[in-house]
């Protein structure tokens, strides 16, 4: 399936306009944490360089925003940028009902449906 995966990702990507913030580097290629931490630091410093100035800074963790997914939010907003209606069905139905059950050895839980997160 991951293959699979990075077509749609691909397709999606080409569909896409290129609208992402400049300062995002989370699940961005070729962007890194470093990146992340050169940049906040330029700008803070730069700000910072003016007489009389003082800056104030709020970081966020959103480590566990894949877990929280709704999937109809999500379609919405991959509609509103302009993905085609048919693409959008498609991710709406691989996100939802999806089975999950945890295996531990030789234990495996009962199987769940989830209605929110992404694989």
């Amino acid at each position: 399936m991951k293959c699979f995966e990075r077509l749609v990702m691909r397709h999606i990507k080409t569909q896409l306009p290129p609208s992402l913030d400049p300062l995002q580097f989370a699940y961005r290629s070729n962007r890194s944490t470093d990146d992340a931490i050169s940049t906040t630091l330029h700008l803070a410093l730069t700000h910072l360089d003016k007489k009389g100035t003082y800056l104030r800074m709020l970081f966020i963790d959103f480590s566990s925003a894949f877990n929280t997914i709704v999937p109809q939010h999500l379609i919405g907003k991959l509609s509103l940028l302009g993905l085609n209606t048919s693409l959008c069905n498609w991710i709406l139905d691989f996100l939802t009902g999806r089975p999950q059950s945890v295996r531990i050895g030789s234990n495996t839980s009962n199987t769940t449906t989830l209605s929110t997160g992404a694989p």
